[in-house]
């Protein structure tokens, strides 16, 4: 059977597919869509309802291709990865806006999106740094690293153990860049003129050396020397760790460039909570560790957000749910997760923001543990600043709730 397409949406319905067994299996046990054999064609073992999840973007499983679509409009989508690629540093409202149509795909906005800032970043010239070396060498460049020399050689001469420092574009920086450029060239999607610029870009990266796959990525620090290639880096960062490229998913292997929007709400929702509470003092923590329900502690609780007074008292504690309310409320299981979290911190309310709803806001009163649980609902389909004056809001509420003399 020749390689399929599927075009699906994030939690979309589902959708008829013919694949043979082994695809519809390997789709099955991927995580990045849900497959189910065709119930109205029980003797056709080719016929498969495919429906996506909570991943979006390109994935190639065996002998099929799949494109799932956000349902949020892509400016609004680049809005929110712009928390996912800097979850630590501070926001605008106009971070992250990308002027794209409303009709294209994801992976051609994130590759025109990149190669345009990679070229904003290395069009005045490369940047390079020093790069720290420790290798054997026929020749002494740099410091003799003597203690080396005598474990390793014995007392011979040559090769030599040396370290030095060079100064060379090859640094993590350009690094990064090359390997973004690289995962986009090999992606299905990437429009011509694109893929075009990107072969240049790569071109113009050639004194750099390539990753080396399955290895973490390099570090790089902000400065003011590397000021023009944030954006660029952020997005590189935000490509390379996109997902399940190239990895062993069961026994099917996965080639994708994949957003996960559970973790792309969470980390907005945490981030700009966060620069909200700033100007009220104390400290924020987004997936807090360390924390247990039990006295023993061995039951281990990770809440996606805590707000905690300059003594590390926790104030306020958050959980962020990229689901729509259904039609008969909230999901039960989701105010038992959060009554768990305020029990352990000893909070007196706890706080639920969900991904749009039928009700903006609701509040519940925990029989016989005086706890208030408060939910709330984000449209995430609006303008930046008012999505952002929406979250304020909530942030008040989470304020107001802390008396002053807490701080």
């Amino acid at each position: 059977m020749t390689e399929a397409s599927l075009c699906l949406t994030e939690y979309g319905p589902w959708t008829a597919a013919q694949l043979t067994p082994a695809t519809g299996q390997a789709l099955a046990a991927s995580g990045v869509v849900d497959a189910r054999p065709d119930t109205d064609a029980p003797g056709d073992p080719t016929r498969w309802q495919v429906r996506a999840l909570n991943n979006v973007g390109v994935a190639r499983i065996r002998d099929v291709e799949l494109r799932i679509a956000p349902k949020l409009p892509i400016r609004r989508l680049f809005f929110l990865l712009g928390y996912t690629a800097n979850p630590y540093g501070v926001k605008r409202p106009d971070d992250g806006e990308v002027q794209v149509a409303e009709g294209t795909d994801l992976l051609p906005a994130v590759a025109h999106a990149f190669e345009r800032q990679a070229d904003r970043a290395i069009r005045q010239g490369m940047l390079q740094g020093y790069r720290h070396t420790e290798e054997s060498t026929p020749t002494v460049r740099g410091r003799i690293r003597e203690p080396e020399q005598l474990r390793r050689r014995f007392g011979l001469a040559l090769p030599v153990e040396v370290a030095y420092d060079e100064y060379t574009a090859d640094i993590a920086e350009n690094q990064l860049l090359l390997a973004a450029a690289l995962r986009l060239l090999r992606l299905p999607g990437v429009h011509a003129d694109v893929r075009r610029r990107l072969i240049a870009l790569r071109a113009r990266l050639g004194e750099v050396k390539a990753l080396t796959p399955g290895h973490p990525l390099p570090r790089w620090r902000p400065s003011r020397l590397n000021a023009r290639h944030h954006a660029a880096l952020r997005l590189a960062e935000l490509i390379l760790n996109s997902g399940s490229v190239e990895h062993q998913q069961g026994t099917a292997r996965i080639d994708g460039f994949l957003f996960d929007m559970n973790k792309v709400f969470e980390d907005f929702v945490c981030v700009a909570l966060s620069e909200t509470l700033r100007h009220r003092g104390g400290r924020t923590e987004l997936q807090a560790r360390g924390i247990h329900l039990d006295e023993a502690e061995t039951i281990r609780i990770k809440p996606d957000f805590v707000w905690y007074d300059d003594s590390d008292r926790p104030l306020a504690v958050v959980d962020a749910k990229y689901k729509a309310e259904r039609p008969g409320g909230f999901p039960d299981a989701d105010l038992y997760q959060l009554l768990a979290y305020c029990t352990a911190l000893h909070l007196p309310a706890g706080y639920l923001i969900y991904a749009k709803g039928n009700a903006p806001h609701a509040a519940h009163r925990i029989r016989n543990a005086g706890i208030r649980i408060h939910q709330h609902a984000l449209d995430l389909d609006q303008p930046p600043t008012a999505l952002l004056a929406d979250l304020a809001s909530i942030a008040a509420v989470l304020g107001d709730s802390v008396p002053a003399a807490d701080f």
